[in-house]
């Protein structure tokens, strides 16, 4: 494999997982002010129940599109790794689990 695609690569392999992670901190993020949107509605009195509403169904809109925008990274990713395979010959059996500058990620609740 020549240098340049070596290089290409490399930095694919940093640049996906990176993405990915970030993805997913912006949907724990927005779960998370989802949470306090709705605690807040509960908890103030006065507040009837239809009060917020819209808010808190663009907050869920907001979701769904983030878990799209998950599925077409995870997509790409499969893309990516198939053209590595196709065009490099690279034997890649698995992606790096995270990207060194990326956040940690969250472990699969069993």
């Amino acid at each position: 494999m020549s240098h340049h695609l070596t290089t290409t690569a490399a930095r694919l392999q940093q640049a996906v997982p990176a993405a990915e992670a970030q993805v997913d901190g912006a949907l724990i993020a927005l779960s998370s002010l989802m949470a306090e949107v709705v605690t807040a509605r509960r908890d103030t009195d006065g507040v009837p129940a239809a009060k917020g509403h819209a808010t808190i169904h663009r907050l869920a809109q907001a979701q769904l599109a983030l878990v799209g925008v998950s599925g077409e990274i995870l997509r790409v990713h499969g893309d990516l790794t198939e053209i590595g395979r196709e065009t490099s010959g690279l034997d890649l059996h698995e992606c790096p689990a995270v990207a060194t500058a990326g956040p940690t990620k969250l472990a699969v609740v069993r």
